[in-house]
């Protein structure tokens, strides 16, 4: 954190720092002069003595100002403490495990004395691609074209898109995907690896620690072991039928196509730069993303697709997020490049994870595209 001060105090200190070194300098020739001019003694003892009142005088004065700046920089850091103590409150405040979790208010980061790194990871989430892309300006070539908010939306703070409201509060946790205990960095890493289809950031970098910083942040309020309501995806009732792609591919020209074009590689968007995300091909997430499973991405889609919808006002059946999710997830995508490390485990992989082998006797058709009741029933025995 920078110590704060004011300039001006500290260079007029510097003068006079300054001066008192020219009065003593003058006091030492003066000293000299009283011993080789005897008949100047006394006009010279009267100078001596004007120039030591004037030296206790400015070290007087300097000392006043340094006791003066050093009480501004304590007041104004007990002021910083009792607004962060304030922001803090309020934070927690706000926070109700019976109700959707919302956001934290923006503008308490700023009281924060980390708020430069909150905000660098919150940049770094919203425009991923600009750092690491392609022509990323940190890391050019580390991921694909995606932005970590494509698939946490609103920068991870919008309720059942995927926000991270409990990743404070739940990590570090055993995963069976791994099998291994993991914190965050890793699991920012995952993302990394899966859904922007890269390498994984040194977690000592300043962008892991900006990235962790921030969702820390946002799980302020949050206790330890809590799961807010509205954290990750809706979860929707089973099909008593596969997810069918080509119904699915109705609906995305239909519904989708407008925004991700009809080839899914993403339009512009209106007044912007950039454009909306490629849901297949080679820049968009690979086969090892959560998404890739069928009931995430059919959640996700079902509380916030297509743009405007939200959870509260779906634009999507139950159906046809089913059926969209198997049509996008039917299309070409980078393969998985973790199928002989993830699940070391095998009874513990989630009905829709799609890769064999499987500790029940369903096949990968139906872990693919369902219906998944007779296999969620299965591990439920």
């Amino acid at each position: 954190m920078t110590i704060p001060y004011h300039p001006l105090l500290w260079l007029v200190i510097a003068a006079l720092s300054v001066g008192i070194f020219a009065v003593i300098s003058g006091l030492g020739l003066y000293q000299t002069r009283l011993g080789v001019a005897a008949e100047e003694s006394l006009q010279l003892r009267l100078q001596l003595q004007r120039l030591r009142l004037l030296r206790s005088f400015l070290f007087l004065l300097v000392g006043i100002l340094i006791g003066g700046g050093l009480f501004l920089w304590q007041s104004s850091q007990s002021q910083a403490s009792s607004a962060l103590q304030v922001a803090q409150a309020k934070l927690k405040a706000d926070y109700n495990p019976e109700s959707i979790w919302t956001s934290p208010d923006w503008s308490l980061a700023e009281m924060d004395p980390d708020f430069e790194q909150i905000s660098y990871g919150r940049e770094l989430i919203i425009n991923t691609a600009d750092y690491f892309g392609p022509s990323g300006l940190v890391l050019p070539g580390n991921s694909n074209k995606l932005n970590c908010q494509n698939c946490h939306l609103d920068a991870g703070t919008k309720a059942f898109g995927n926000n991270y409201s409990k990743v404070a509060s739940t990590y570090p946790k055993m995963r069976g995907r791994s099998g291994k205990e993991e914190g965050i960095p890793s699991r920012i890493n995952g993302c990394f690896q899966r859904s922007l289809n890269g390498k994984p950031l040194a977690e000592d970098s300043k962008e892991m620690k900006a990235m962790v910083a921030y969702v820390n942040w946002l799980g302020t309020a949050v206790p330890k072991g809590d799961s807010p309501k509205g954290s990750g995806l809706v979860q929707l009732e089973f099909l008593d039928r596969p997810a069918d792609p080509e119904k699915g591919a109705m609906l995305f020209a239909e519904k989708c196509a407008s925004c991700h074009g009809q080839d899914g590689q993403g339009m512009p968007m209106p007044g912007s730069e950039r454009s909306y995300p490629p849901l297949w091909g080679k820049d968009s997430y690979n086969q090892a993303a959560g998404l890739f499973r069928m009931s995430r991405f059919a959640g996700y889609v079902k509380a916030n697709m297509p743009l405007g919808a939200s959870y509260e006002f779906p634009q999507l059946s139950d159906e046809e997020a089913w059926d969209l999710a198997a049509f996008v997830n039917s299309q070409d995508r980078p393969e998985h490049p973790f199928l002989e490390t993830d699940w070391p485990d095998i009874s513990k992989k989630p009905y829709d994870h799609p890769f064999g082998p499987f500790a029940d006797t369903f096949p990968e058709i139906q872990h693919k595209y369902g219906p998944f009741g007779p296999i969620a029933a299965f591990y439920k025995k």
